[in-house]
């Protein structure tokens, strides 16, 4: 006996708490049910004012013949318009109270008389297939839906043509009832993926652009190191161009010559570190261009295409096979367009050696009177670490987007991968 009180606590709780959050229809929902409340308010008070005074006649067999008097004189007349505009008016609130409109309207059609059951009966249908849809309060719901059928359905007598009127209502609204807790259970279900998707989506980009920025920071701070080398040389070049300038006015001369060439490409590089730090939103940035300020010592400058040869040899030592060729004649270019091409073959090499294993590289230098060109390529080997973050590629795109240069990447028919590095230059 306990047990069974205390089921029929749970059971009465669970009813008063909701599944879900109440549904906060649009505006254009409103319209919609208020337009629809209208039109069948409209239908059905016109059907209650055509059939009063109305005497209906059936013939329910044959020589039996059954009279239904419908309601007449002006409080019948009142009383089928206020039925019909209570159940119909009750539906413009059926997405955002679909219980409650399901009880007004149960209570309108079981008030209607038999004879003119249509007054409230369509409205009725509306209202058990919104609270199966809208309804947050699942066990209140599922509890109240075949009361209201039960009750509508044995509410008549069973004198009709052809369905007694007791079954209609259970043919009719069962079926509809269980369709309706299906599209229900299925929205509920997509709804819940959609956010999902939507959180997951949200997650990776927040992830992407940390990557950007983090890529950004990292690309600044080896410029800066570039700019830092270049000015370096030109303080050296200057304080030997003062010394000497006396005793040597040719080399003098061509110590400034030097610094003017250094303070160049510094106003370049600067120019460029620049351009990638505006590139992040306003207020973005202040404490890595704190770090940057803060820079105590003189870095050594950074590497450059002259080093590919130390790099491919290293990459060489651990296994991999890999091929240098170098196209074009060689000149001189500016640091950070170096180190942007170095940091392509070494990111490429280094992930043809973590996920391609077994493979073979081959690294192709081509100086263009317009462009420099870096392939790194591979055969494809064994699958080795996991899949990677992709962040080095982000990485390797914003830092050749500084120079307006471009990253292609993708998998070779022949099998492998392939990655190109265009990047404009001026004319030499």
């Amino acid at each position: 006996m306990e047990r069974l009180r205390g089921a029929a606590r749970r059971t009465v709780r669970d009813a008063r708490l909701p599944s879900g959050p109440p549904l906060r229809p649009t505006r254009r929902a409103w319209q919609f049910d208020a337009l629809v409340a209208l039109v069948l308010g409209i239908a059905t008070v016109y059907y209650g004012i055509d059939n009063a005074n109305n005497v209906v006649v059936r013939e329910i067999a044959p020589g039996v013949e059954y009279v239904i008097a419908r309601p007449s004189g002006p409080g019948g007349l009142a009383f089928m318009v206020t039925l019909a505009a209570i159940a119909s008016g009750a539906l413009a609130l059926r997405r955002r109270y679909p219980l409650a409109v399901l009880c007004v309207v149960t209570a309108a059609t079981l008030a209607t008389p038999q004879s003119v059951m249509r007054l409230t009966f369509y409205a009725f249908v509306i209202a058990v297939y919104s609270a199966a849809v809208y309804s947050p309060y699942r066990v209140a719901t599922l509890a109240a839906l075949p009361v209201s059928v039960v009750l509508v359905g044995t509410s008549g007598n069973s004198v009709t043509p052809i369905v007694p009127n007791e079954y209609i209502a259970l043919l009719i609204l069962v079926p509809m009832a269980v369709a309706a807790v299906g599209l229900r259970t299925w929205k509920l279900r997509t709804d819940e993926g959609r956010t999902r998707l939507f959180a997951l989506e949200r997650e990776q980009a927040e992830a992407l652009r940390r990557a950007v920025e983090h890529e950004r920071a990292r690309i600044a701070r080896e410029l800066h190191d570039v700019v830092t080398h270049n000015v370096s040389v030109m303080i050296i070049q200057a304080g030997a161009a003062r010394k000497i300038m006396k005793t040597s006015p040719e080399e003098a001369g061509e110590a400034l010559l030097a610094v003017e060439a250094g303070g160049r490409a510094a106003m370049t590089e600067l120019r460029h570190v620049m351009g990638l730090l505006t590139m992040t939103d306003e207020g973005e940035g202040t404490d890595e261009g704190a770090d940057l300020a803060d820079t105590a010592a003189v870095p050594a400058p950074q590497p450059g295409l002259d080093q590919l040869e130390k790099l491919v040899g290293r990459v060489r030592d651990t296994g991999l096979p890999v091929d240098l060729t170098v196209t074009g004649p060689p000149r001189p270019l500016p640091p950070g367009v170096e180190l942007a091409a170095y940091r392509v073959v070494q990111e490429a090499l280094t992930n043809t050696v973590k996920h391609a294993s077994g493979a073979a590289a081959a690294v192709t230098v081509e100086y263009g009177p317009q462009q420099l060109r870096v392939e790194v390529t591979d055969t494809g080997g064994h699958p080795g670490a996991g899949a990677g973050s992709g962040r080095g590629l982000i990485g390797l795109r914003e830092r050749l987007a500084v120079y307006d240069g471009t990253l292609n990447t993708g998998r070779r028919r022949t099998g492998g991968y392939r990655v190109e590095a265009l990047i404009p230059l001026e004319a030499p």
